[in-house]
């Protein structure tokens, strides 16, 4: 930071270990300091060495004062991590901490420590390493002293930062991006360090490898030049949350005069060694291709780019030369939205002497960044290994928007006239086990067998049972129904069938019920709706109340991180309470995921987000492990408890031929993903992270690499937004008439499938894998690992009371007279003026919400390897995680296995219940939730003047009036204290 009021500082670094003080020369008008000095110090008592600490502070040198000097920063190291002789030495780069709360630091230094024997000289090396560098400027890439006498390391791995302050523009790109990192090992990680960054995060030439030490799996807080920086176009008040990136454009639209012989027309964009060709258009098209080519500025090798026209050769030959155009780069104009998009003109083509001929080309070129219109559906120079319309149209960024989906509720009540279909020998004597089959689509739902009923002969059975299905707009299904007649194991008469279109049933939208209707039923084997135009008076019917319920919210996630939870019926949403932006920066460190000829392993990296109804999918980034996106997407937030999900996935349709054997299914590989919740969020506030993606193997936990992400959340009304808290967390249906469990977790694999399906028909389609791993739809299953997570969630929780025991009894063991003493006082304080107990306590837990605000989550949460227990989980716990169900592991064990866990998931979803409960709590005064904190922190100061003003009598007695008070005042709908602590955070959406 500079401190000498010239916007620079004459920094020197001074050390103290045990009483002793060294120091190093002041480095006068540098900001970036380059010391590379010893400083000796001795060690009385090395077995005392592991409690001990080095301070490092980092002093600006005021010549005209006596003794004058600002500060700059310090750094306190462990000694315990120092390494002993004859161990590795290696640099260790730190964050300058501050020394009080007003404090202004910022930058980095890096040690290098070691100890030494008592009997070696150590004097002033003759031989002056690489030089040291205090790093106060970022990103970029640091030299280090050589290791190893200067031998190149294996396993070269960049240190990450976590806070490196934006660099001023003379120090930026100081190394070009073809260059490769200096070589430089992790240090190992004391128990005090934290990893610092040091290479760009989106320079593909300083990523590498990340390390596999404890401090990777954490959040990383980048500083991305957003919006462009200080040279932002106007473009970036809509795209302020991605680093700009320049594109060159050519959109070719058609050609004319061309010659009449001439059949099939390609255009041909070339610049340098990129050459990318439109597809063939035929004289009856007017030779109209209207295909747009975009070029990246970082691989412009060339100073013009060229346009081909060519008539394509039949039977395979070689393309003939019908022109060529060509423009000069430094010529092309520049174009930024809101401006219009750029306008083609007529360009006379050269043939191939260079003399103008009667052809004419009709192009656009200009030069425009990634919030160009034309980007989504350009042709881009980085994919030009990809051919094939299929391959291409994988590769591009779309938004896709997920059916809306329905509850269909089919209450089966009873049926008349039946006439059984055996009337053998064997039927004699047989009560017949009716029951009626509903399907829609592939969802298959049967009633129980009608009771015996002395009211009621065989022919007229009753169930009364409602059978609940998901179905999406538009309504393409039928509702088919067949009342059928359990003789004998395998076989099941049909006495009646019904089909009935999903799209003629009523709708509604409370809890009013619709009216019920006879049906006829068609004994034939083509089966129908007979209801009209039935000439038997006397036919089978059966009686239905069908309904397609809107006042519910179709769960397709689950409950703890779901993205939306409003319900099916437009006409019953709340207003909006902000916006949600997210800007998908890139990926850095991704694993390999396939091997190419002559390129290695790569990667295809993109990435998908998920938000309500909304999904996004960026453009695939060919042949990159650090993928660059910087894709911006915005979101209407009806609901600040909610999650966003984000996924990266490697894209395995790139190397899929244009045409060939398709019988096969290609599956996009899961790379990681991430969940955000929304109400962590300060508001109006920019996240710059990078994400861990972390993935389950069935050897193990596995970083896949970090995916860096901009997230903003804004609030339109502060109103609706504090409102949206004591509200149900789940529409009104969801209370009045609710959903037994099982049917929950039924419905919620039906619509993940009908998700599934409605979205793989999109063109490119989001395959089922992709969607699935983004609705976690194992999540449900029973895994020992998320069990043990659970547990130790719920122990975690439970450990305040715990601590609050264990203090009463130190209180009683009267082992501290005086904490007794004054224990003891307090209660009978209490005791004599109970009108003080509920101020005392509302207060103390406000005040006590208002003191961690110091200490409040300042970056979001995000998943976490050892809450998930990712770490400790076994080979075996992992092989039945990954296990399907029903098990494939022997036929032996296989119902009693399936059926432990069964009852095993049903006991881990109580357990994970139980601590959300419990992490709800904590979260009342944690700041985790700001807006909630602050709202009960204001409910807490007024309960305490309340409290304090109405006698204590009084309001126990209200209380105990009010809590039994009639049915006939009571409302079954939540209170909203109950809404609004069932709106607080908990961990649930940081577990695997």
């Amino acid at each position: 930071m500079p401190k000498d009021g010239q916007g620079s500082s004459s920094a020197y670094v001074e050390v103290e270990f045990e009483h002793q003080k060294r120091r190093t020369r002041a480095r006068p008008k540098e900001l970036n300091p380059v010391w590379n000095e010893r400083l000796v110090f001795s060690v009385s008592d090395p077995d005392d060495l592991p409690y001990r600490a080095i301070d490092v502070g980092v002093y600006n040198d005021r010549a005209a004062a006596p003794h004058g000097r600002n500060f700059l920063g310090k750094v306190r190291v462990p000694a315990a991590g120092v390494p002993a002789p004859g161990e590795e030495v290696v640099p260790q780069l730190f964050t300058l901490e501050k020394r009080s709360l007003f404090s202004h630091i910022r930058g980095e230094i890096t040690l290098k420590i070691y100890r030494t024997n008592s009997g070696e000289v150590v004097v002033k090396s003759s031989k002056q390493e690489k030089p040291v560098k205090a790093v106060v400027s970022g990103p970029e890439v640091v030299a280090a002293p050589p290791v190893n006498g200067g031998k190149k390391q294996q396993h070269q791995q960049p240190v990450v930062a976590v806070q490196p302050p934006p660099a001023p523009p003379q120090q930026q790109n100081q190394q070009p991006a073809s260059q490769a990192p200096m070589d430089m090992m992790p240090p190992p990680a004391p128990a005090m360090m934290k990893p610092v960054m040091l290479a760009d995060p989106y320079n593909p030439a300083a990523s590498g490898v990340f390390s596999s030490g404890p401090g990777d799996f954490s959040l990383k807080e980048t500083r991305p030049r957003l919006g462009g920086g200080a040279a932002a176009d106007k473009a970036s008040a809509t795209y302020d949350l991605v680093e700009q990136m320049q594109y060159l454009y050519v959109r070719v639209v058609r050609a004319r005069g061309v010659a009449a012989a001439v059949g099939e027309t390609v255009a041909e964009v070339k610049l340098g060694n990129y050459r990318g060709v439109t597809a063939p258009a035929a004289a009856a098209a007017a030779h109209q291709w209207d295909q747009v080519f975009a070029f990246s500025k970082e691989t412009i090798q060339s100073s013009f780019v060229e346009v081909f026209v060519r008539a394509r050769g039949a039977g395979g030959g070689n393309d003939d030369h019908v022109g060529r155009v060509w423009f000069d780069l430094s010529e092309v104009p520049r174009r930024a939205p809101p401006d219009s998009t750029l306008a083609p003109q007529w360009h006379i083509m050269e043939d191939r002497k260079g003399e103008r001929g009667a052809a004419e080309v009709m192009i656009a070129v200009w030069f425009g960044t990634q919030a160009d219109e034309a980007f989504a559906e350009a042709w881009h120079s980085k994919a030009a290994g990809v051919h094939g319309y299929g391959p291409l149209g994988s590769i591009k960024s779309k938004v896709y928007v997920a059916p809306k989906l329905w509850y269909l509720r089919v209450s089966v009540i009873e049926a008349q006239d039946l006439i059984p279909m055996d009337k053998g020998p064997m039927a004699i004597g047989r009560y017949p086990e009716l029951f009626v089959r509903a399907q829609v689509g592939s969802q298959m739902l049967r009633t129980r067998p009608a009771p015996v009923a002395a009211n009621r002969g065989p022919s007229s059975p009753f169930w009364n049972e409602d059978l609940m299905f998901v179905v999406a707009e538009p309504f393409e299904e039928f509702l088919v129904l067949s009342l059928e007649d359990h003789v004998s194991p395998g076989r099941d008469d049909v006495l009646g069938r019904l089909v009935v279109s999903v799209s003629s049933i009523e709708r509604r939208w409370d809890e009013k019920l619709v009216v019920s209707r006879w049906f006829g039923l068609d004994r034939g084997a083509g089966g129908g709706n007979v209801a009209s135009g039935n000439t038997n008076r006397f036919g089978s019917r059966v009686h239905l109340r069908l309904s397609l319920d809107g006042g519910y919210h179709v769960l397709d996630e689950a409950t703890a991180y779901s993205s939306d939870l409003r319900p099916t019926g437009k006409q019953l949403w709340q207003p909006h309470v902000g916006v949600l932006e997210l800007g998908v920066l890139g990926a850095t460190g991704l694993i390999p995921m396939k091997a190419r000829d002559g390129r290695g392993a790569t990667s295809d990296a993109y990435c998908v987000a998920k938000y309500g109804q909304k999904w996004i999918r960026t453009r695939t980034v060919v042949d990159s492990v650090c993928p660059r996106w910087n894709e911006q997407y915005t979101w209407e937030v009806f609901d600040p408890c909610t999650v966003i999900t984000v996924g990266v996935f490697d894209n395995c349709h790139v190397d899929k031929p244009a045409s060939g054997n398709t019988t096969l299914a290609v599956r996009d590989n899961c790379i990681g993903k991430v969940r955000i919740r929304l109400s962590t969020l300060e508001t109006d506030r920019v996240y710059t992270h990078a994400y861990p993606l972390l993935m389950l193997h069935p050897s193990g936990v596995k970083k896949m690499g970090e995916l860096h992400l901009a997230v903003r959340f804004c609030c339109g009304n502060a109103g609706n937004m504090f409102h949206a808290y004591v509200r149900p967390l789940l529409p009104k249906m969801h209370y009045i008439e609710p959903l037994l469990v099982r049917q929950v977790e039924s419905l919620r694999f039906q619509a993940t499938n009908v998700v599934a399906a409605r979205l793989g028909r999109a063109e490119p389609p989001l395959g089922r894998e992709v969607v699935e791993y983004m609705l976690d739809h194992r999540s449900h299953l029973w895994s020992m690992r998320r069990s043990k997570a659970n547990f130790f969630r719920l122990v975690t929780v439970l450990s305040g009371p715990i601590t609050i025991g264990r203090w009463f009894e130190l209180v009683r063991s009267w082992n501290r007279p005086v904490h007794s003493c004054l224990a003891v006082f307090t209660f009978l304080v209490f005791v004599t003026m109970p009108e003080l107990i509920l101020p005392t306590a509302f207060l103390a837990m406000a005040f006590t919400g208002l003191w961690r605000y110091r200490v409040r989550p300042r970056h979001p949460p995000h998943m976490e390897m050892r809450l998930s227990h990712a770490d400790a989980a076994t080979v075996d716990e992992l092989d039945e995680e990954f296990d399907t169900f029903p098990s494939s592991r022997g036929d032996v064990v296989r119902f009693r296995y399936d059926r432990l866990r069964s009852v095993a998931g049903r006991v881990q979803t109580v357990v994970g219940d139980i601590a959300t409960q419990g992490e709800r709590m904590q979260a009342l005064l944690s700041w985790r939730d700001p807006r909630a904190t602050l709202l009960f922190s204001i409910v807490c100061v007024l309960a305490a003047v309340i409290a304090y003003t109405i006698p204590m009598k009084v309001l126990v007695g209200l209380w105990g009036l009010y809590a039994m008070r009639p049915p006939r005042f009571r409302s079954r709908m939540p209170s909203p204290l109950m809404n609004f602590f069932r709106r607080l955070p908990s961990k649930a959406d940081s577990l695997l």
